[in-house]
């Protein structure tokens, strides 16, 4: 359980790295999660998520796996910008890219010539998750608040 909330970093200038990359996924993931199913931001809404979903990446129900990604999305947006269970959320938000590529971007390259993306965008939006994950979301984090309450109660592994 104290693997879930471990924010063991190096120094302060880690912790600032690790709440950019945060800020800048939440930034995104809100901003698409929101969109797929609040239709924020001139998103598709959930409807036409699903309908994309069905058509474009195949996955079916699109019902199902439209409100599974919004959800991963927003969910882990907002997650990462708490810094609570920053781990589980990068986790998730690094499956939702992978399966992104695989679905949809991955036929168009790198880098599409054409009105497609490529699966660059998602390549380092996973990466960025990936850091999460292993690194932990740092000391300016729930998480971080978590893991002291924890090893003050005896119930996290002493530093």
């Amino acid at each position: 359980m104290s693997m879930i909330f471990t924010t063991r970093s190096g120094n302060r200038s880690s912790d600032l790295a690790l709440a950019a990359v945060r800020v800048a996924l939440a930034w995104i993931f809100v901003y698409y999660g929101a969109g797929k199913l609040f239709g924020a931001f001139n998103g598709p809404g959930l409807h036409n998520t699903a309908i994309f979903f069905s058509n474009t990446a195949h996955l079916h129900p699109g019902g199902l796996f439209a409100v599974l990604g919004g959800v991963i999305e927003f969910g882990g947006a907002i997650a990462m910008a708490l810094g609570a269970f920053s781990r589980l959320a990068g986790l998730a938000l690094f499956g939702d890219q992978v399966m992104a590529m695989i679905t949809v971007t991955w036929t168009n390259g790198i880098n599409s010539e054409s009105l497609t993306p490529g699966y660059e965008f998602n390549m380092a939006l996973a990466v960025m998750a990936l850091v999460i994950v292993f690194l932990g979301p740092g000391r300016a984090s729930v998480d971080h608040l978590i893991e002291r309450r924890l090893r003050r109660s005896g119930l996290a592994a002493p530093r």
